[in-house]
């Protein structure tokens, strides 16, 4: 530690008085960043005195070298650095050289600002710049996103801001506070210093190693597709072609363009029309599939391409990707879909009940040729569906409760039937069986677009029993399954197995298909499913393959002290358990469906609770639960949900999957029939989620029947109108429910 940094900390103990391990805060205006940038290497000096060790070693080292880095010791912190590096490889099986590599240059360049009297504007660039030409391609593409913040600098200073205006509330904070304060604080002043420039010199790099062109390809109807083509420098000879096709085309991010390339391939980025340099009307969804065959059927003919077109990418991406193999255009040899979306199945409505998590989703992708960031991250989208609720308004009226209307959420509420608009967007029924290329599907057991990518599995072997199609599947949301998951997944800590690659296999396999490769290790059969609790992959040829037997279990009126029982024994004669739910009350919600976190606290202030004995053995849950229930209602429609929790033996709730359906579409999705007050009558449902978890000895099943009714989807008053004009006033009478005990629930398992 240098001379000025030993004066500072003697400085900090003259200055505060520090009681025990508590730290008192200097007064410091959130705004004042100069005296902030005095201030904070005085703060991180104190925490680096009164700093104990952490059972993980690698959390201590990744404090302290953040401390020491913002405390002035360089030397101290670099050292910190290798050895935090040398014992974090398996946090980047692919690059663990590259680990932590931004704050190593960094530090490395104030150390030789300290000891050189070089300033850091000038030392920097040229560390950077020497680094980045002595790296592979791919190790350059790798690191790219460790210089740049995901949302700016801003963002980062808006982070260090709040965290420090609630640590002023306190008289004095802990070491631990110090720490996170200090931690926000040497990262945005990492960034401040490095991004700028580091944005500079990666282009540099980019186009030193690719090149790239902009053009417009026409579609047969005489519309521009915006494309971009990328090219490794040095390449003549004609290359098989990754295409990419979306409505998220953003000007800032060259990311995604440039990562087929990183891989020896030919890149072209092609754009939904309208979207980015193209003069069209932006429409989402309806013109994609044939537009992209058209934009494959122009790139196939091009000197660069010689004849093998791949595509990959996840959500709406994936999407665009079984929209074009509807078409069955010969150059495209395979498809990689990541939580691929179906319009109408998945999104804006799951099962035909329209719901509010894509509300805002028209106006990031519509708005302008690009991303319209600032509305998307607008925080009136959190409190619009709790003003919608309350207001009692009819679901088509939402958007003029948030004062902007949403034109494509009114033409998409014209079709709550899973109808010809639809279907003609997608491969359909029958257009599966000519879908002959191989594919290869991820998805996670939480992404919330699940049963969209598995409703494309499905139909393709349904109407193509010989499908060449492969499907990764493990414990990732939406975001995670196109990473590869993360450690830790909405407060669960994921298996240390089922953190993969999603990018690394899927350049693997277009290597498979397009170059002839291996095949990725990974795909030992053709569905390949992580058993969360196992730490384990399973390999099996078909879905039902994943599960030794299915348990049947129907409900019951029979009740220990707070639950129904489920029982394998069906009913002689049916009994019937009643539900009464007021649907214009608005004090309460029903329907606690969503998995976040995922061992989380269950409500219990309404719905129907039926839970099974606890298992004698370990027994697997292993893959999508069905079940069929009998009801008779006063009304003629309603919306339900089931949810699948194991109850662990400690008396915790593990949610495992759930299902939301609107009652008149359980037999048909695109004919509407409504039900029949005082009747019986039988609504199927098997549009769930697919698990796999290991349930110890102990454990046990349990399921929540409910009516959904809250801020996040349509209320269904269950007068047999359009859900989407009913109001609050259709509600006058409430829903009353009878559900027979000859339901029952259907779940995969293996002992």
């Amino acid at each position: 530690m240098n001379r000025k940094i030993c004066m500072a900390w003697l400085c900090l103990f003259a200055t505060f008085y520090c009681k025990a391990q508590q730290i008192n805060l200097p007064k410091i205006n959130i705004n004042d960043s100069i005296t902030i940038a005095k201030e904070m290497p005085l703060l991180a000096a104190n925490a680096l005195s009164r700093y104990k060790s952490e059972a993980d070693e690698k959390t201590r080292l990744n404090n302290l070298f953040r401390l020491q880095a913002l405390a002035g010791n360089y030397k101290g912190s670099a050292l910190s650095i290798t050895a935090l590096r040398a014992i974090s490889g398996s946090d980047d099986k692919l690059f663990p050289g590259l680990l932590y590599v931004q704050h190593q240059l960094f530090v490395s360049a104030m150390q030789k600002q300290v000891a050189s009297n070089v300033q850091f504007k000038t030392v920097f660039p040229l560390l950077l710049d020497s680094f980045l030409r002595k790296t592979t391609d791919q190790e350059a593409f790798h690191i790219y996103t460790a210089f740049i913040t995901r949302n700016g600098v801003n963002s980062l200073k808006t982070d260090f801001q709040k965290s420090l205006a609630n640590m002023k509330q306190k008289d004095s904070i802990t070491v631990n506070d110090a720490i996170v304060l200090c931690k926000s604080y040497y990262l945005l002043n990492l960034y401040q210093n490095i991004e700028d420039v580091s944005k500079r010199l990666i282009k540099e790099d980019q186009d030193r190693r690719y090149s790239v062109q902009y053009v417009l390809i026409k579609t047969k109807d005489g519309a521009s597709i915006s494309s971009v083509i990328v090219k490794r420098r040095g390449i003549t000879q004609p290359q098989p072609v990754v295409l990419q096709y979306t409505i998220y085309a953003d000007s800032t991010d060259r990311t995604a363009i440039l990562e087929p390339a990183v891989h020896s391939y030919t890149a072209v980025m092609a754009y939904t029309r309208g979207k980015a340099l193209s003069p069209d009307k932006i429409i989402p969804f309806e013109n994609d599939g044939s537009d992209a065959n058209d934009v494959i059927d122009w790139i196939s003919k091009q000197s660069w391409c010689n004849g093998k077109i791949g595509m990959y990418g996840g959500s709406y991406n994936g999407f665009t990707q079984w929209a074009a193999a509807k078409y069955h255009h010969p150059a495209l040899k395979t498809i990689v879909p990541y939580v691929a979306a179906i319009p109408g199945l998945g999104l804006p409505m799951e099962n035909n009940v329209f719901i509010n998590a894509n509300y805002a989703w028209p106006f990031y992708t519509t708005d302008n040729k690009y991303l319209d960031n600032k509305t998307y991250n607008d925080e009136r989208w959190n409190a619009l569906p709790n003003k919608w609720y309350a207001s009692g308004a009819a679901y088509s009226k939402i958007d003029s409760i948030d004062g902007t209307p949403n034109p494509w959420l009114q033409c998409w509420l014209k079709h709550p039937d899973y109808d010809k608009y639809w279907q003609d967007q997608v491969p359909y029924k029958q257009d599966f069986a000519k879908i002959n290329i191989p594919v290869l599907t991820f998805t996670g057991y939480y992404d919330d677009g699940q049963i969209s990518a598995m409703h494309y599995f499905r139909e393709h072997r349904k109407y193509n029993p010989k499908a060449n199609q492969y499907l990764i599947i493990g414990p990732y949301d939406h975001f995670g399954a196109q990473r590869g998951g993360v450690p830790v997944l909405r407060e669960y800590k994921v298996d240390s197995v089922a953190l993969i690659s999603t990018r690394e296999i899927t350049f693997q396999w277009l290597d498979y298909i397009l170059k002839g490769a291996a095949k990725p290790e990974i795909l030992q059969d053709k569905i390949n499913f992580e058993v969360m609790g196992a730490n384990t992959w399973r390999h099996v040829p078909t879905l039902e393959k994943m599960a030794d037997k299915t348990l049947t279990l129907y409900l019951t009126d029979k009740k220990d002290l707070t639950n129904y029982m489920l029982s394998a024994i069906k009913p002689v004669k049916p009994a019937a358990i009643t539900q009464e739910v007021d649907l214009a009350d608005r004090k309460t919600d029903y329907n606690d469906y969503y998995p976040y976190p995922i061992i989380r606290e269950v409500s219990r202030d309404n719905g129907l609770f039926f839970i099974t004995k606890p298992f004698d053995k370990a027994i697997a849950v292993n893959g999508s639960f069905t079940g069929e229930l009998k009801a008779i209602i006063n009304k003629k429609d309603m919306d339900i949900g089931v949810t699948l929790f194991e109850v662990m033996p400690d008396g915790r709730y593990f949610q495992l999957s759930y299902f939301l359906g609107r009652a008149s579409y359980a037999k048909d999705m695109s004919v509407r029939k409504l039900l029949h007050p005082g009747q019986v009558e039988t609504i199927p449902f098997e549009r769930t989620r697919m698990v796999s978890r290991q349930l110890s000895k102990g454990s046990r099943l349990m399921v929540v029947v409910n009516i959904n009714k809250n801020p996040f989807a349509q209320v269904n008053y269950g007068t047999g109108k359009d859900v989407s004009n009913e109001t609050i006033k259709d509600g006058k009478v409430p829903l009353k429910i009878k559900w027979l005990t000859n339901s029952f629930i259907k779940i995969p398992v293996s002992e």
